[in-house]
């Protein structure tokens, strides 16, 4: 059975969300107080529009919030969307709620207030910069796979942690593995007892967003 979506708001949001919802497969009902939006989102096939205001118990029911698996509230408002998380969890008991905030400070009291995930525009624009300088300044990462696999070169520093270490020895994360090794004019493929050295360059191939952990541990530089 596909598992069901509310989308409560978000204009361009909802419509970029929806699209990737409904493309992996999830039922999606959108919920949308702008008549203009509401005549957007219904130009895409297999979604369900309501027109009106989010906040309001009837709508939701009208929406059938109840028989939601997820309740995204994505309203401008941080206070809306409070009140659309918190009457679907309360009222029609649904199993989990995000809601966008606009303010940081607010991320904590949402959590308190029961909201199951609370995502920050502001904070998660930022740590995606922060985490994409990071890369970009200590390899080339190339992506392959729609994203899912990412080969990254990673040089050896004088100052690395992993200078002088047996491949064995290093703790990488699981989804990551050093294909090989470039040392001068040699490409080695590195077994357990590899040992890695000053002025080698390592080929990373990671999957599910790993190479910035696997690059901490091996250069020990921090992201942040």
């Amino acid at each position: 059975m596909k598992k069901r979506v509310l989308l409560v708001g978000g204009r361009s949001k909802a419509k970029a969300l929806a699209l990737s919802l409904i493309h992996k497969g999830y039922q999606v009902t959108a919920i949308n107080e702008t008549y203009e939006d509401c005549l957007k989102l219904s130009e895409i096939d297999g979604l369900s529009v309501l027109q009106g205001d989010g906040t309001r118990p009837f709508l939701l029911e009208d929406a059938d919030a109840a028989g939601m698996d997820i309740v995204i509230a994505l309203t401008s408002k941080d206070e809306d969307n409070l009140v659309i998380c918190e009457l679907s969890k309360k009222k029609f008991h649904v199993a989990k709620t995000v809601a966008l905030v606009t303010d940081p400070k607010k991320t904590d009291f949402f959590y308190k207030m029961g909201v199951d995930r609370v995502v920050c525009a502001i904070t998660v624009i930022t740590s995606i910069i922060e985490q994409q300088a990071f890369v970009e300044e200590m390899t080339n990462v190339f992506p392959l796979g729609e994203g899912h696999v990412r080969i990254a070169e990673v040089p050896v520093c004088g100052n690395a942690p992993m200078a002088g270490k047996k491949l064995w020895e290093i703790n990488l994360p699981q989804d990551v593995i050093i294909g090989c090794i470039l040392r001068g004019e040699k490409v080695m493929i590195p077994r357990g007892d590899t040992r890695i050295l000053v002025g080698d360059l390592l080929i990373l191939i990671s999957g599910n967003g790993q190479e910035i952990a696997a690059i901490e541990e091996l250069t020990g530089r921090e992201s942040k």
